[in-house]
């Protein structure tokens, strides 16, 4: 173990082996590894058997790595302990796929191996969450099995729940579709995993360094350059590790020194290197693990979400590389001195490591291969393409990638897995469809106010949650109502326009036979939006079907999800939780909640995104008015960045600013498209006008 990984491993209170026990460690991590890969080109057992083995190696991992208790990790009483716990809980998940078949013959019935099996699992995945990622998952699993099994029926109101068996419960927590071994835990031995490994074999081939000589040489001698290396930098290493502390922890290193010597407060350059790190889970081609439960929530493919997910990340990079720009101007800092990096001598020392896989691994998703095995043949055209640069990987190398990628997928793995419990209650009981009907209700139909909404629910979760839980849970709460109100427009667009077919009519005046009178006319756009919006959920979901064509109702889906995939990640540079920037901030030695606030001030696009997403078809796949609505955006993000940091080539005044702010909305706005063209002629003169003064 080299001594980085020593000083991480310390500072996250991991057990440390060496000697023997390292090596038997580093064979088990290997063989894991191997395995996954092994089975994704041979499915030789089933998929459940696949994810409770997933759970098993991970969780036994977990349990050595991990120990119960902080400040303890060389205590021998306690490593037998978590080693006696990890075998357990590794043994009763082998244990339950071959007891699957002998349940169903008692009639969904459990023998005492099979309570003594669940109850281990479960328990399992409570305490190692709690040793992962703290308590709140462990309290949301044990609140919901105990909802189910116990207090729901106590409670009156639309959450009142009769109760169910706890024998029930524990046969849908291991063997439901969205349970421990269920949906959620494929998406993690399978394509997670593979990716997680794939980031490991770039890192490990010298990628990593590539992206900063490459992100130096395009933009260290510009105005604000190393701050743009940083934007640059986070946003291709995010296609390594799809992580926001990951990351900042990664490239901040490098980046943040580099902004302070060129002039920027160490509370600005370790808000950007936060803010530009959370932009890597939006990156495709990986995204985190969020892309693929994505595409498992919405079975809309995984290509698809990566496709149109590409323009709206990097509107969000360009919003952080313009406020970098417009600080160095406000502060009136000089490009720093060449370091004689150039593009040429950053693609002789690396490039092709990373450039080759990732463009195979795009074009086999082009192609149509799955994610899992355009995964596998990334991996093996990173080793390959390795030789055509100063870092070639041998079998030794080949080993440490596949062992660093088993050890990275730890907490991922548990984590995904145990969300699953809570998944699976609230598939059980309903809840998503309630919650999704108050969310609906406490919106009165406004898309904005429901936006808003869930954007302080994301914040609250990821108080506690990591991002891609909170993002899970936030999903299958909201996303129903989301998409209903998105795909309410054609609706209320069709209603206006008087383009209702019968049925739809004939729909219409049943759930609204107050307004027949009104209908029978001509119905404004305002007067369709209002009785369009109160219609129950009854009413409204068949009206749908009717009136919106399936293209665009999966369009108002893959929305909804991305809005909740955006705002999940507010928690990585949001106060009081922001992860990343606190990362940042110990980098730079800078305080921790100044810099939390100037993460949260860069990363706007975190909200102006998810609002172009809710009111405009940037996702719709039309390629001609996607990219329209970018470059819009991108004029329109400008003006708003010189708004709140009063400057654009020089600083503004107030009146200035106002009437930027005005022109920047307009430009954000969704329709009609003379307001856009109108708010960037108002933007470009005041550039224009700007640099003029300036001169």
């Amino acid at each position: 173990m080299s001594a980085s990984e020593e000083r991480a491993a310390e500072g996250a209170q991991l057990r440390l082996f060496s000697g023997p026990y390292e090596t038997v460690l580093t064979l088990l991590c290997l063989l894991i590894a191997v395995a996954h890969i092994y089975v994704a080109f041979d499915p030789v057992i089933s998929e459940f058997q696949r994810n409770a083995y997933h759970f098993a190696g991970f969780a036994f991992l977990a349990a050595l790595i991990h120990p119960a208790l902080r400040g303890r990790t060389a205590s021998p009483v306690l490593l037998a302990a978590d080693l006696a716990l990890g075998l357990a809980v590794a043994a009763a998940a082998i244990y339950l796929p071959a007891a699957e078949n002998a349940i169903y013959d008692r009639g969904v019935k459990f023998s005492t191996p099979d309570w003594i099996a669940a109850a281990i699992c479960i328990f399992g995945a409570i305490e190692l969450t709690r040793r992962l990622t703290g308590w709140v998952i462990p309290v949301l699993i044990i609140a919901a099995l105990t909802y189910v099994g116990f207090w729901g029926q106590h409670i009156s109101g639309v959450f009142s729940f009769p109760g169910l068996s706890w024998e029930t419960i524990a046969f849908r927590s291991i063997y439901g579709d969205d349970a421990l071994f269920g949906t959620i835990a494929r998406i993690s031995s399978t394509y997670v995993f593979l990716f997680i490994i794939f980031g490991a074999f770039l890192l490990r081939s010298g990628a990593g360094d590539f992206v900063i000589n490459l992100a130096r040489a395009v933009a260290g001698r510009m105005v604000g350059g190393p701050g743009i290396v940083a934007v640059i930098a986070s946003g291709l290493t995010g296609t390594i590790s799809g992580s926001a502390v990951a990351n900042t922890a990664s490239t901040g290193v490098i980046t943040i020194p580099l902004m302070k010597r060129a002039g920027f407060p160490a509370k600005f350059a370790g808000g950007v290197e936060a803010a530009a790190s959370t932009g890597g889970q939006l990156m495709p081609p990986i995204m985190g693990a969020g892309a693929f439960v994505m595409a498992s929530f919405t079975q809309i493919p995984y290509e698809k979400i990566v496709a149109v997910a590409a323009l709206p990340a990097l509107l969000y990079f360009l919003s952080v590389a313009i406020f970098v720009r417009i600080e160095a101007r406000r502060l009136n800092l000089a490009p720093m001195e060449s370091d004689g990096e150039t593009l040429r001598s950053a693609f002789a020392k690396g490039g092709a490591s990373f450039v080759i896989p990732i463009f195979a691994l795009i074009g086999m998703l082009v192609y149509g291969y799955t994610p899992a095995y355009a995964a596998v043949f990334g991996i093996i055209a990173v080793v390959c393409s390795s030789w055509l640069t100063q870092s070639r990987m041998g079998p030794k190398a080949v080993v440490e990638a596949l062992v660093m990628g088993t050890k990275g997928m730890v907490m991922t793995a548990v984590l995904l897995c145990a969300v699953g419990l809570v998944v699976n209650v609230i598939s059980t009981a309903g809840i998503g469809n309630t919650f999704s009907l108050m969310v609906s209700d406490w919106a009165g139909g406004n898309l904005f106010i429901a936006i808003v909404l869930v954007a302080l629910a994301s914040l609250v979760l990821g108080m506690g949650l990591p991002v891609t839980a909170a993002y899970i849970v936030l999903a299958t709460l909201s996303a129903p109502a989301l998409s209903g109100m998105i795909a309410d427009r054609f609706v209320v667009d069709a209603l206006a326009s008087g383009m209702l077919n019968e049925s739809a009519m004939a729909v219409l005046m049943l759930g609204a036979p107050e307004h027949m009178a009104l209908l029978a006319g001509t119905v404004s756009s305002d007067q369709a939006a209002a009785i369009i919006h109160a219609l129950p959920l009854e009413i409204a979901a068949p009206l749908r079907d009717l009136v919106v064509p399936p293209e665009a109702a999966l369009a108002a889906l893959l929305s909804a999800h991305m809005i909740i995939f955006w705002l999940s990640q507010d928690s990585n540079v949001t106060p009081p939780v922001a992860l990343a920037a606190f990362t940042a901030a110990a980098i730079a030695k800078a305080p921790a909640m100044a810099t939390g606030f100037a993460s949260w001030k860069l990363a706007k696009g975190l909200y102006i995104v998810p609002l172009m997403i809710a009111y405009t078809p940037f996702l719709s796949g039309d390629w001609p008015v996607a990219i329209r609505i970018f470059l819009f955006g991108v004029v329109g993000v400008y003006g708003m960045a010189g708004v709140l940091q009063g400057c654009l080539e020089k600083p503004i005044g107030w009146l200035a600013r106002g009437l930027l702010c005005v022109a920047s909305v307009a430009c954000l706005w969704p329709d009609p498209l003379w307001i856009n063209i109108a708010g960037a002629l108002v933007v470009g003169m005041a550039l224009l006008f700007n640099l003029r003064s300036r001169a």
